[in-house]
């Protein structure tokens, strides 16, 4: 299937035997006008098919009836079909009329039916055939995410902890720290905010965009506590970033990623930027930290791979995601097409 999608060879067939069974019932026209008639009838109807096919396939279907602009697809398509009958029948005239001397056909409306008959079949087959394997693409897609789904969600159970009894001894160790140790207990309520939500809240295909907001508020709260007064962190959520969902935990990889693997500089400021944004249906958010002079190592991208692996899962044709390594910054841009 990966080989029939990428060099067409599905198109390929198809047109093979629309045009083998062509010439066949057509080999009249080999006698009465001879070969070079023969081929250029051929050439010129099958070309006609292919020019209205694909333009309804890869321009006016997506371009209008997906977007909803229904009655306007419509009237395109007739034009189509209306542009082939007309050309076919200008060919037609000039073939079957003058050159094989048939004079019934050199009568411009004679073939105008059946011209217009077979357009209209050829359009409506070969978008049920893209239509046939797109759907059996996005079935083969759905099959992966739920495979992939389940082996995720054993692996999140043999891994799980008991839930109350972590919460217990975190409110446990709570209450043991020094009501003084006010720096303590704030890093502590933070980690129990991040674990509640990993725990009871992402258990949905998607989640509030305010919850995922806090999510990340929480754990860039507790990365501040534990870096120094030379550590510049911004986090920037625009007034428009509300009232939708995503899929939980999807941002926060390229956080942590920033925190991780931000600078360590002593003598001048290091700095992490987060942004979020929305524009008309697009969430933008970008990441940039800055970064040491020292090498990147490839241990520790799991996370970056896994989330890009979920973008395409969930997300296909509907992300785009650009990473900057440069000199002194480290920055990722992501744009995800909202619904």
């Amino acid at each position: 299937m990966h080989l029939f999608s990428r060099y067409k060879i599905d198109h390929i067939i198809f047109w093979i035997i629309t045009t083998v069974f062509y010439a066949y019932v057509t080999t009249d026209v080999l006698q009465k006008a001879g070969a070079w008639h023969y081929w250029l009838n051929i050439f010129i109807r099958n070309a006609l098919l292919m020019l209205i096919c694909y333009t309804n396939i890869y321009y006016l279907f997506p371009s209008f009836f997906k977007k909803g602009k229904y009655i306007l697809y419509g009237l395109l398509v007739l034009c189509c079909l209306v542009f082939f009958t007309v050309f076919k029948n200008l060919h037609d005239t000039w073939l079957h009329g003058y050159i094989a001397g048939n004079v019934q056909k050199q009568n411009f409306f004679y073939n105008t039916f059946y011209n217009f008959s077979v357009a209209f079949f050829y359009m409506c087959f070969t978008m049920a055939l893209i239509l046939s394997k797109n759907w059996y693409k996005q079935h083969l897609l759905l099959q992966k995410i739920q495979v992939e789904n389940l082996e995720t969600e054993l692996r999140y159970l043999k891994a799980q902890i008991n839930p109350h009894f972590l919460f217990n001894s975190i409110n446990t160790i709570y209450f043991q720290i020094d009501k003084h140790n006010a720096a303590a207990r704030s890093s502590l309520q933070k980690f129990s905010e991040l674990l509640r939500y990993q725990l009871y809240e992402c258990n949905e295909e998607q989640v509030a965009i305010e919850k995922e907001i806090e999510y990340l508020k929480s754990y860039i709260d507790l990365q501040r506590l534990r870096r120094q007064n030379n550590y510049h962190i911004c986090f920037e959520v625009e007034e428009g970033v509300r009232n939708f969902s995503i899929a939980p935990l999807l941002l926060m990889p390229f956080v942590e990623n920033a925190f991780k693997h931000v600078s360590r500089h002593t003598d001048k400021p290091n700095s992490i930027k987060i942004c979020l944004c929305r524009r008309d249906n697009l969430l933008l958010f970008k990441v940039a930290n800055s970064k040491s002079n020292e090498p990147a190592t490839s241990k520790g991208s799991i996370g970056l791979k896994n989330v890009k692996r979920r973008l395409e899962l969930l997300y296909a044709n509907k992300y785009e995601l650009q990473i900057n390594n440069e000199h002194s910054t480290y920055a990722v841009h992501l744009k995800l097409q909202l619904p």
